[in-house]
């Protein structure tokens, strides 16, 4: 089961699993035109992971091996325009899952999606699973929040979980909006042939990483993952922004 299995990484996550011959549910609340190509050979169910009773009703009746978390809120500025919306979408919805599965499928593999904004600023590079969090954005806090309650299931209750946490990735099937991704902003502008902005003449770097390998890192955390385990999906490479406007 992947929740927000239409979004960017989950299409292609969807995607790459039914092509290894699992069988997969998709939860999804909003178009499922990223997944027209496999709907098909899918099952899908329209639900919000903030809808607690549906979602519960869903893993219940489906019974899934391995739940992979990936839905919810991922925009910075909608958490602060509407906090408690990202509470439920980004925290609430995880406490959820985890209770269900204490309750009614301890056996289930529970792998959270997280983000390298949960860090914040950090006092030195690179960072790595020890580096201290204290994220700065109420986004971050309330993806954090959702990595402690997947540790404590672990540690108290005894349930297989993994976190993974991924810095910018891009490719195919984003949304190509300024303040969804910069990356793929910029491509699909150069794409177009438009000029291209970037902030501080791009003096900043990132850690870029494309979508295939945040698919196939997922897939070696569900295949190998240590019960407890955080880990980073990242290429360990520091790309400049106007490098990145460069190419």
């Amino acid at each position: 089961m992947i929740t927000g299995g239409a979004g960017f990484v989950g299409s292609h996550l969807s995607e790459y699993l039914l092509k290894k011959h699992h069988e997969i549910t998709i939860i999804t609340k909003k178009s499922t035109k990223n997944i027209e190509k496999i709907r098909k050979n899918v099952d899908i169910e329209k639900i919000n992971v903030e809808n607690f009773a549906k979602l519960e009703k869903s893993i219940v009746k489906n019974k899934p091996d391995v739940i992979i978390h990936l839905a919810g809120n991922t925009s910075h500025s909608k958490s602060f325009e509407d906090p408690i919306k990202d509470l439920n979408s980004n925290t609430k919805s995880t406490l959820n899952i985890l209770e269900i599965l204490k309750q009614s499928l301890p056996n289930c593999k529970f792998v959270l999606g997280s983000t390298f904004v949960v860090i914040g600023r950090p006092s030195k590079l690179p960072v790595n699973e020890q580096t201290p969090c204290n994220p700065t954005m109420l986004y971050g806090v309330n993806r954090l929040s959702s990595e402690y309650y997947t540790k404590i299931y672990n540690q108290v209750y005894g349930l297989d979980t993994n976190i993974f946490r991924i810095p910018n990735s891009f490719g195919p099937k984003e949304q190509v909006i300024p303040n969804k991704n910069a990356i793929n902003y910029l491509i699909y502008k150069a794409f177009k042939g438009e000029d291209i902005t970037i902030y501080n003449n791009g003096k900043f770097f990132r850690d870029l990483i494309y979508i295939s390998d945040v698919v196939s890192g997922i897939e070696t955390i569900i295949r190998k993952g240590r019960s407890g385990e955080l880990y980073w999906i990242s290429s360990g490479k520091k790309t400049w922004f106007y490098q990145l406007a460069n190419l």
